[in-house]
């Protein structure tokens, strides 16, 4: 197969129902909607280079991880957590309003335990979620950025849902250095970092969650006396809390959102059911819109609609036009999917980092480094 190549921030959702906190409910466009281990091992190990033509994925194949990185290949890592990361203490002291204290809690209570210095910033495309033809949900995301180090994380905590998540680990190494890039050398200290800076990811009872930018200088600062989160650590908060989007849209309205990185961002949610919607933050309200097709423009309707890329307007196009030709798409066709909007086809200097299509279903993940359709890495939830 020829390879092809991925774009910015796009996000294919199919949704059946959504709401808001304050109750607003909005409809965009019904259509189809759409386990693992890291090095001692994770759970995955480079795959067949043939598409995978039906519901069973060979398992036999899964990466099996351990409790130290493994590299699986050049700039991509994996790893898996068992037991407490701390994150019912970060959410009941309060949460954090930005990413400095984010970092200041891991320093004073996770890695200050290691008697280590830890100061840094956090941050972050693509998703599109589909029927398969063997009536399981399949969901699936393209990273664009420039080129990263990236790590795939399997945690296990001991009061929450296990997932599989990946993070950006540049944007957790942007500007440091001295103590904090020796620290970043040791596995624990890389693992509980990344931990909480999670830019997408599927849990055990199959909720997906992605984080995509929009190009506009709004950001999202919520101020209502709430506990507080930023973008990464409400990925974290839905993966380990939430079973369905309706949960997770109910822990979004117990909390105010302090964007990463001073970001506009919107979050693409499916679960198992079929349910997906993409929320969104307009004048610090959250707004939930129910969407086949999403890039990286407002869907929500008022005076926002269409704001961000001329490009992530094509990119919305094409994906109408590919739901509406095929009702139910398989694993293969999710990833050809993705290929079709990869950044290459734009001769964009970016490139798709990473392209995963989840099963919300049987709980796996097959991910795709930098463009490469051909060969794939296999996890599955257990």
């Amino acid at each position: 197969m020829k390879k092809r190549r991925s774009l910015l921030s796009l996000i294919l959702t199919i949704s059946l129902v959504f709401t808001g906190c304050g109750g607003k409910q909005t409809t965009s466009h019904p259509s189809s909607t759409a386990n693992n281990s890291p090095k001692n091992q994770p759970t995955s190990v480079p795959e067949d280079k043939s598409p995978i033509p039906g519901p069973e994925l060979p398992l036999a194949n899964a990466i099996s991880l351990g409790n130290n990185i493994i590299e699986l290949e050049p700039d991509l890592f994996a790893v898996r957590y068992n037991g407490n990361y701390g994150f019912d203490n970060f959410l009941a002291q309060g949460g954090a309003t930005s990413d400095r204290e984010v970092v200041q809690y891991l320093t004073e209570n996770l890695i200050g335990n290691l008697g280590l210095d830890f100061l840094g910033n956090f941050f972050g495309c693509s998703t599109i979620t589909a029927d398969g033809p063997y009536g399981g949900i399949l969901f699936g995301r393209n990273f664009d950025w420039n080129t990263c180090e990236a790590m795939i994380v399997e945690a296990h905590p001991e009061n929450g849902y296990a997932s599989l998540s990946t993070v950006n680990m540049d944007f957790i190494t942007i500007g440091t250095g001295g103590m904090m890039g020796t620290a970043l050398k040791l596995d624990q200290v890389r693992t509980l970092a990344a931990l909480y800076a999670p830019l997408d990811g599927m849990n055990e009872k199959g909720l997906a969650v992605s984080v995509n930018m929009i190009q506009d200088n709004a950001t999202i600062s919520q101020s209502t006396g709430k506990p507080g989160i930023t973008t990464t650590t409400a990925v974290r908060l839905l993966l380990d809390k939430a079973a369905t989007v309706e949960e997770a849209l109910e822990l979004l309205c117990q909390y105010d959102l302090h964007a990463s990185m001073g970001l506009m961002v919107h979050f693409a949610l499916a679960d198992s059911t079929g349910h997906s919607v993409v929320v969104e933050y307009i004048e610090n309200e959250i707004h939930v819109v129910g969407t086949p097709v999403v890039t990286n423009f407002y869907l929500t309707p008022g005076e926002k609609y269409g704001v961000g890329t001329s490009q992530s307007h094509a990119r919305y196009e094409i994906l109408t036009n590919l739901l509406a030709e095929n009702p139910t798409l398989t694993q293969e066709g999710v990833r050809d999917a993705l290929s079709s909007v990869s950044k290459g086809n734009f001769g964009e200097f970016e490139s798709t980092e990473w392209s995963i299509v989840f099963d919300l279903t049987a709980k796996t993940a097959l991910y795709y480094r930098r463009e490469n359709y051909n060969d794939s890495w296999l996890f599955a939830l257990r």
